[in-house]
């Protein structure tokens, strides 16, 4: 608990967008454990949406669960809308919603490709435009964008989802020159082999070659990664912007 209370975000405000499950679940939930009210965006899981919103409530804060696909530019600029509309102002978006489409490019169809971007980069850039306008607004704000070591690296069968990753970082860069002075920070996560649902569909032997590429030899939790959100979200990072934090375990050390 003493951690916890260390980077206390009470009275904030934050969307989380993908937060149904895996890591932004478990950043929704280390966010209300830290005194935040939080949004939770879903696209399609509604009962494990409000599951979170359960759990929130049973840390002690707030929330509400607000269905939105956020590759759509209105439904984006309507979540945003949404959680102003209810908690007067937002403080925090964690981007975080994504999707994979893997597969070789010679068996990739558009699709593959403009279903992944769609999601993964133009809803970063739909979410952000939204709450850029608050925050700037009220001088304070804080972005996060989850995205992946595949981004740092590439990774084969992921030429889509590693550009739109990729991309996120790009984004991250420019958007933190843009919002600076107006005390609003833009930083990553780029995150590496983490326990969800997205590794459900990897075959073992995959798996087993990538736990061996990992430093510390094991999987990351989604809430280590929430740690890290926790941190950038806090006012003890006041003073970083633009940048990427890897929570891979190593794996992409440059």
């Amino acid at each position: 608990m003493e951690g916890t209370l260390s980077l206390p975000l009470s009275n904030r405000v934050a969307v989380v967008t993908g937060a149904s499950r895996g890591i932004g679940k478990a950043i929704a939930i280390e966010f209300a454990k830290r005194g935040a009210k939080v949004v939770i965006n879903y696209r399609n899981h509604e009962e494990a949406a409000l599951h979170v919103l359960e759990q929130i409530r049973a840390c002690g804060s707030d929330g509400i669960v607000y269905q939105a696909d956020i590759s759509q530019f209105d439904q984006a600029q309507a979540l945003i809308k949404r959680c102003v509309e209810q908690f007067g102002k937002i403080d925090i978006l964690v981007n975080n919603a994504g999707i994979t489409r893997d597969t070789l490019i010679m068996m990739m169809s558009e699709e593959d490709w403009d279903i992944v971007q769609a999601t993964n980069l133009k809803g970063t850039f739909n979410c952000s435009k939204a709450a850029v306008r608050y925050m700037m607004r009220q001088k304070y704000g804080r972005i996060i964008n989850i995205t992946s070591i595949s981004g740092q690296m590439g990774n084969a069968g992921q030429c889509n989802y590693s550009a739109s990753k990729a991309g996120q970082i790009g984004f991250t860069k420019a958007l933190a020159r843009e919002v600076a002075s107006r005390n609003i920070t833009v930083n990553a996560i780029a995150a590496g082999y983490i326990e969800t649902d997205i590794w459900e569909n990897v075959p073992d032997e995959m798996k087993e070659g990538i736990l061996k590429l990992i430093p510390l030899g094991r999987k990351g939790q989604p809430e280590e990664v929430a740690y890290a959100a926790a941190f950038l979200a806090s006012d003890q990072a006041a003073y970083i912007t633009g940048q990427v934090l890897g929570v891979d375990g190593g794996m992409a050390m440059m």
